[in-house]
């Protein structure tokens, strides 16, 4: 699964992109178990990039504030299922015009 951070998530994830393969039997803790929602990601990403550089909002917090896309569309239900193959963009709110 690919997520791609933009934004203050990415200030906060300290990453552009990352890949995380899908958990086989029994899992691994950079993996993410088969079947997981868009709302088991967020929580799974927000507890794996605690900490934030200086002055920036912790991932958790500007998770709280973003919206989403999944395969480049719209993902307002956090009970989406997700597959392995799926691209996720977190999209915190834009300043500017």
């Amino acid at each position: 699964m690919l997520i791609r951070y933009f934004g203050a998530a990415k200030a906060a994830s300290g990453a552009e992109e990352e890949t995380l393969p899908q958990a086989g039997p029994g899992g691994a803790g950079d993996s993410v178990p088969g079947g997981m929602t868009l709302d088991g990601l967020l929580e799974f990403l927000s507890a794996r990039h605690v900490s934030a550089p200086e002055g920036t909002p912790p991932l958790k917090s500007v998770i709280s504030r973003s919206t989403f896309l999944v395969n480049g569309y719209a993902a307002r239900d956090r009970s989406l299922v997700l597959s392995a193959g799926d691209t996720v963009d977190i999209l915190p709110p834009f300043a500017g015009g």
